[in-house]
C-alpha cells in the first residue's frame, strides 16, 4: 500500500521528505530544493540552508575553500594552511570543521593529520540554488 502511495508523490518532494529525518547537510538540503528563482523556499528549507550561506559569508572560510581547491592535488591539511592566515591552528581547524559540517569539504584522516578537499558537487549545488546566477 505505501509503495503505491509513494508512486503518486512528486519524486523530488518525496526524496526531500524521506531524507529530512536522516540529518542532511545544508548542501544535501540544497540539492533537494528548487532554485530560489523557481519557487519560494519553505521556512524549514531556509532554516536548513542558512548555515551553508553563513559558512560561505565568512572571508576566512571563503579563502580556505579557495586555497584547498587550488592546493596541489586539490587537498590540503591544516599544516598546509597555517601560513596563509594570521590565525591559530585551532581557529583554522574550526573553520575547516564548519565547512565540512555544511558539506562543502570532504575530509580524510591520515595518521595525525586531517586532509581536506573541496566537494565539487557542493559548489554546483550552491550554483543551482541560485538558479544558475553563478557560473
Amino acid at each position: 500500500m505505501s509503495l503505491h502511495l509513494a508512486s503518486h508523490i512528486d519524486i523530488r518532494q518525496y526524496r526531500c521528505m524521506s531524507k529530512s529525518s536522516l540529518g542532511l547537510t545544508p548542501v544535501q538540503t540544497v540539492a533537494c530544493c528548487s532554485p530560489l528563482t523557481q519557487e519560494p523556499l519553505s521556512l524549514e528549507a531556509a532554516e536548513r540552508i542558512a548555515p551553508l550561506v553563513k559558512a560561505l559569508a565568512d572571508p576566512v572560510r571563503l579563502r580556505l575553500l579557495s586555497i584547498v581547491a587550488f592546493h596541489a592535488g586539490g587537498e590540503a591539511c591544516v599544516c598546509d594552511l597555517n601560513d596563509a592566515f594570521e590565525l591559530s591552528q585551532p581557529t583554522i581547524s574550526h573553520h575547516l570543521k564548519v565547512l565540512h559540517d555544511v558539506g562543502l569539504l570532504d575530509r580524510e584522516k591520515r595518521g595525525v593529520w586531517v586532509y581536506y578537499r573541496l566537494d565539487p558537487r557542493a559548489l554546483a549545488v550552491v550554483g543551482s540554488l541560485l538558479g544558475g546566477v553563478v557560473g
